[in-house]
């Protein structure tokens, strides 16, 4: 089959959505299938070897020039038209997505999308709460004019379902072992960290209000009120528009910055305890990332994230946005040495269980049925 596919960014490791569609494109190739990618947000550093990625005419999105705004061209449908492909996926519902759905249904071909990002409960961070309604009434017309929409779990399938979206199925998430292996746990950057005998808390993401980092910097200032601050360090994976507050609210916390390739399992490795506290992930790729090098986590009972914790049994659950909460749970976790390791095992035995050859070769296989109904469909047709 021959597969276009839309993507908001496609630049490598730049979130869990990216690095989930990077796993099903390697899939889809692995399997013999064709693909080619689209996508304003595309980097030069990244090598693509022979697939062929699309960068469309963009410009920075406003308070978030890491992210682009992509602008979709009568050079785009002559594009997409000369690659004629069977099956048309879209990772996001944006205004070029938009117009990849409109291409498909007037080529009368499948279309997919995937719900990956919870934008809806990113508004009331920012006080928009006004704009929820009209989102999902957009959402929902987007994603009901797709012949499937692919959720993450069942916590998102039914959110979606509640919105009046139907022909909604679960594709999962999965992990790279070999990437994400305890192994890679690194006792010269605890060192490097100043963390030889310390806890390490530690949190991977975006640097921003949506995914309640004030959280991690109130349970930062708990252990540093309580004196405890030589018992643990800090170490903050990522970067974003919080990050100078951050800096100043958390002086003894360790700033990485991005981390793409082997030093992002490295550093999740030489850490202890995931504390990630977003309430507004679809999935959590990253809590799956920390299972896979060994690290429990705590997380919100709000979001995906609570599935993948329930499931496996490798971390707690905390009321969201209750500091008392995360901080006792944080501190089980450096006191209960048994429940550490019970939950550590968990963790790896859990995200054993979730090869990405497992989870993309059920959703290739879906895809060939969706091919084959249309072409049926357009056979009795005529």
């Amino acid at each position: 089959m021959k597969i276009a596919l839309y993507a908001g960014t496609y630049v490598k490791d730049k979130d869990g959505a990216v690095r989930s569609i990077y796993q099903l494109v390697a899939s889809f190739r692995k399997s013999g299938h064709e693909v080619t990618v689209w996508s304003p947000d595309v980097s030069g550093k990244d090598d693509h070897g022979s697939l062929d990625v699309i960068r469309l005419s963009s410009v920075p999105i406003p308070l978030y020039p890491d992210y682009k705004i992509g602008f979709f061209s009568s050079q785009t449908e002559r594009q997409l038209d000369a690659f004629a492909p069977d099956i048309v996926h879209i990772s996001t519902p944006d205004i070029v997505g938009r117009k990849f759905l409109l291409y498909a249904k007037k080529k009368n071909l499948p279309v997919t999308s995937v719900y990956h990002t919870d934008f809806p409960s990113y508004l009331a961070y920012y006080r928009l709460n006004f704009a929820v309604k009209p989102v999902w009434k957009y959402l929902a017309w987007f994603y009901n004019t797709c012949d499937l929409t692919l959720a993450p779990n069942r916590i998102v399938q039914h959110k979606l379902t509640e919105e009046s979206i139907g022909n909604v199925e679960i594709w999962s998430r999965g992990i790279d072992r070999n990437l994400f292996d305890p192994s890679r746990r690194s006792l010269k950057l605890r060192e490097e960290w100043n963390a030889a005998d310390r806890t390490v808390f530690v949190y991977a993401g975006r640097f921003v209000l949506y995914k309640d980092i004030e959280v991690v910097m109130s349970v930062y200032e708990r252990f540093v009120a309580e004196g405890f601050e030589r018992r643990v360090r800090f170490v903050m994976i990522g970067s974003g528009p919080e990050e100078a507050e951050m800096r100043r609210r958390m002086p003894e916390a360790v700033f990485t910055g991005y981390l793409t390739g082997s030093a992002l399992p490295e550093a999740y490795a030489s850490g202890d305890i995931f504390l990630f506290p977003s309430t507004t992930e679809a999935f959590g790729n990253v809590v799956l990332e920390a299972f896979a090098t060994g690290l429990p986590a705590v997380v919100s009972n709000i979001g995906g994230c609570m599935e993948l914790v329930n499931k496996s049994g490798a971390g707690l659950v905390a009321k969201a946005g209750d500091i008392d909460q995360f901080y006792r749970h944080c501190l089980r976790l450096i006191d209960d040495r048994e429940a550490f390791s019970e939950m550590r095992a968990s963790g790896l035995r859990f995200a054993d269980g979730q090869s990405w050859d497992a989870v993309n070769g059920a959703l290739i296989e879906r895809y060939g049925e969706l091919i084959n109904a249309d072409r049926e469909s357009t056979f009795s047709a005529r």
